[in-house]
């Protein structure tokens, strides 16, 4: 059965740009172009480098993506703006370096729509997906059950014989014992009563019971909503921060983004291993501290 929380083709269709982003390198690992991504603003911008410009061919580059895209189908990602440019040194904040100067950055931008589904194709698959995935679920508990009932079976079938005269001579000790209770049982409740004097009774002071410890992540959690939600919270932070972004120049403006980025970054960690995106958290949590020490770094840079 394959675990829909490692299940990458399964995430990119949900929307993780993560998830998208993976495939589109296996896909084009072939052609020598890396793709980086972030969603900003209801646009996917999606920045393709390659070594030599003879890879970044326009018209091929836009028609594979737009191809490889439409398969994936991702939910809630209709506009993608393709950006190309030789491969250099990583940038972290690459979309402002390039919303900046874009004539100096790139060597072209396109902006493509993707062909959405039918409503009653996607009904098809996305019900076709959850029976799969139900079906292959009731066939492992199937046979965990089945293979639980073989091995009790098996226990019970090389069972000492020798047990099957003990078990009946204590199942008749127990027979004679209720008999014997239930002629003499009264009679001894009342001697008992009368020869056992009453207890006394003392209070005992409360022990301090041992506080559990907390995750570190997770205590840095004030807000109702972080703690509930926190890879949510770490989205909705690290969107503003993009915004705030674009248009950051002074020292202020720089501290105040990078730390913008750690809380995102600090949130996406304190996901439990049992939240369905995971994964991508751990991967958000690095790449948005990088932003943080990248925030810094400018803050170091511009004026106060």
């Amino acid at each position: 059965m394959v675990d829909r929380i490692n299940d990458i083709a399964w995430q990119a269709h949900q929307g993780s740009v993560a998830a998208i982003i993976q495939l589109l390198n296996e896909k084009l690992a072939d052609s020598g172009v890396r793709t980086r991504a972030i969603f900003a603003d209801g646009v996917l911008q999606l920045l393709c480098e390659a070594s030599k410009i003879e890879q970044l061919e326009q018209s091929t580059l836009v028609e594979q993506i737009q191809k490889i895209l439409e398969s994936i189908a991702p939910r809630n990602i209709h506009r993608i703006n393709i950006n190309s440019r030789i491969v250099r040194e990583e940038q972290l904040l690459w979309l402002k370096e390039i919303s900046l100067d874009p004539q100096n950055q790139l060597l072209w931008s396109q902006e493509i729509t993707l062909a959405q589904p039918h409503i009653v194709k996607q009904l098809i698959q996305d019900f076709t997906q959850a029976t799969t995935h139900l079906t292959q679920s009731n066939l492992l508990k199937t046979q965990s059950a089945r293979n639980s009932v073989l091995i009790n079976r098996n226990k019970y079938r090389y069972l000492p014989k020798t047990r099957i005269p003990t078990v009946v001579s204590l199942g008749f000790l127990l027979l004679l014992g209720w008999l014997v209770y239930a002629q003499l049982g009264d009679r001894l409740k009342i001697l008992v009563q009368l020869e056992t004097p009453k207890p006394v009774t003392t209070t005992k002071p409360k022990e301090n019971k041992p506080v559990a410890p907390v995750n570190n992540a997770q205590n840095n959690l004030g807000d109702p909503e972080e703690v509930n939600d926190p890879f949510g919270s770490a989205v909705r932070i690290a969107n503003q921060a993009t915004i705030n972004g674009k248009t950051a120049t002074t020292s202020i403006q720089w501290l105040d983004l990078a730390a913008k980025w750690q809380r995102a970054s600090d949130l996406m960690a304190a996901v439990p291993p049992n939240h369905t995106r995971y994964r991508e958290a751990q991967i958000r949590t690095e790449l948005y501290r990088k932003y943080s020490e990248a925030a810094q770094k400018e803050a170091q840079k511009s004026p106060s």
